[in-house]
């Protein structure tokens, strides 16, 4: 079955309005900006935003999960199992995306921090769970899931504790974590 193509002024308009969102919110508290700031950065109606998004956050879901997703990905397009090596990607991955998003949207970061968390919590827990599928581990699959969920909260704390209370650069706070990880990960 043939996929359907969508029309490149479809992505391009979206693309237009996710980039307008971009500078907004660095001008901007996230709770202070309106559709009519984005679209007039955009400098598109009001009609258009709403043909692609339902309302500003929407908007803000779709940037995350963009963002986050092509962060990690792009890290990990070579990994095909849950190792020392992988791990330290998604971690160092993990930091700099919040740095990066801390650095560009200082005015809003604390409004959407929540949102950013969980975004981030569910985007490592189906990249380990789908890791972990590859191991072809003898383990019941709703185990595998529950791994998942912990090694993704695990890494995103490790990421917040970090930030707030390292001095040590992100590679070897990783480094040093690694061996409570991998004898964490010991399949039994």
């Amino acid at each position: 079955m043939e996929k359907s193509k969508v029309d490149p002024r479809i992505l391009r308009t979206r693309r237009l309005l996710i980039d307008s969102f971009m500078k907004v919110v660095q001008l901007k508290d996230f709770k202070d900006i309106t559709i009519k700031d984005i679209t007039d950065e955009a400098t598109v109606n009001r009609a258009t935003f709403y043909a692609h998004f339902v309302d500003k956050y929407d908007l803000q879901d779709a940037v995350l999960s963009e963002n986050i997703l092509k962060n990690i990905q792009e890290k990990l397009n070579c990994h095909d199992q849950l190792d020392e090596e992988s791990i330290t990607k998604i971690f160092l991955s993990v930091t700099e995306f919040q740095n990066d998003l801390r650095t560009q949207c200082k005015k809003s970061y604390e409004s959407f921090s929540t949102m950013i968390e969980n975004k981030i919590k569910k985007e490592l827990e189906t990249i380990f769970h789908s890791l972990l599928l590859k191991q072809d581990l003898k383990i019941e699959k709703e185990a595998l899931k529950i791994g998942a969920v912990m090694l993704s909260w695990g890494i995103y704390g490790a990421c917040v504790d970090w930030h707030h209370n390292s001095s040590l650069p992100a590679e070897k706070y990783i480094k040093m974590a690694m061996p409570y990880l991998l004898n964490a990960m010991t399949y039994r």
